[in-house]
């Protein structure tokens, strides 16, 4: 089950002699401009285009990661694994800092397992983030699924959101913590590469809308696929990103570390069909809101190349 993680489709990968696309040309040209290190997978799954930027280097996901822990979830519920009915009792041992609702309540609040999935996705709740990862079965169980399915070496889930942020507040007074951030994977909560995220991404999407060609099988239940499209398109994070100049809607997950990590990867409802764009920016240099509205106007060219607007 899922989609394979294809061949690199970045310009400098082209046959010689080849002339790269448009969309290929308008990525290297944006990109180049990006201020920090950007990668972004761009497919139009309608029309089948696809054009990248360092769509095969590893980038530090942040909560991008969290859409594997989200998948995994779902297709367990089909299999008659977990109940997304179930009431969760979340204890004060449960709480995580960071993002997220379920710490500001009274410990003993009762959510159902599909509220804890939906809140990890639209407030990327840390809280929740790790209730879910215990609910699969751990990282390991993630990681094993990923690497059941094709991505291995692509996606990988490294540590719990607790874990991650013990390491973080372990840093002696004065730490880089940019630096760990940056560059330094341990510290990562995840790794993804662009076009492995968008190949999921694209496997929710064809699930959904029941274009999965023969004989891939559906990454989960027509109604899991919906499920989860409509929880992405419930983001409130991320609104200077991917849908910042666009009035098209939108189905996306953020992974954030200001001031200089911005991701944001999602499906694009164009008018001329949906487009996976999975867009990574890490070691941001300058205002971190300027990166972010930088994401959300090379989204606008994207949609603008592909339905005319010119």
């Amino acid at each position: 089950m899922g989609a394979m993680v294809g061949v690199l489709a970045s310009a400098e990968a082209q046959p010689s002699g080849a002339t790269p696309s448009g969309l290929q040309r308008l990525l290297d040209a944006e990109l180049a401009r990006f201020p920090g290190k950007a990668g972004v997978w761009v497919k139009h799954l309608t029309l089948g285009d696809e054009a990248g930027v360092r769509a095969d280097e590893a980038f530090n996901s942040a909560s991008v990661i969290k859409i594997p822990v989200l998948v995994l979830a779902m297709q367990m519920a089909d299999k008659g694994q977990l109940s997304l009915a179930q009431r969760i009792t979340i204890t004060a041992a449960d709480v995580r800092g960071g993002t997220g609702i379920f710490r500001y309540h009274d410990p003993g609040l009762q959510p159902t397992l599909r509220d804890v999935l939906l809140q990890m996705v639209i407030t990327s709740d840390n809280t929740a983030t790790d209730i879910a990862i215990g609910r699969v079965g751990g990282a390991d169980r993630v990681n094993g699924w990923l690497v059941a399915n094709g991505y291995g070496g692509a996606l990988r889930l490294n540590m719990t959101t607790a874990e991650l942020f013990a390491k973080y507040g372990a840093l002696p007074q004065g730490a880089n913590r940019n630096e760990k951030t940056n560059a330094d994977r341990t510290w990562w909560l995840g790794e993804m590469t662009p076009r492995a995220t968008g190949r999921i991404l694209e496997s929710i999407q064809r699930c959904n809308d029941g274009t999965a060609p023969a004989p891939v099988q559906p990454l989960a239940s027509k109604e899991a696929c919906a499920d989860m499209i409509r929880m992405l398109r419930g983001q409130q994070a991320g609104a200077r990103r991917l849908p910042h100049f666009l009035n098209v809607a939108v189905a996306h997950k953020t992974g954030d570390f200001p001031p200089v990590l911005a991701n944001d990867v999602g499906i694009i409802f164009a008018r001329s069909g949906p487009i996976v764009v999975a867009f990574f920016a890490n070691a941001i240099e300058g205002p971190f809101s300027e990166a972010e509205d930088r994401i959300g106007r090379i989204a606008q060219l994207i949609v603008e190349y592909f339905d005319g607007v010119r």
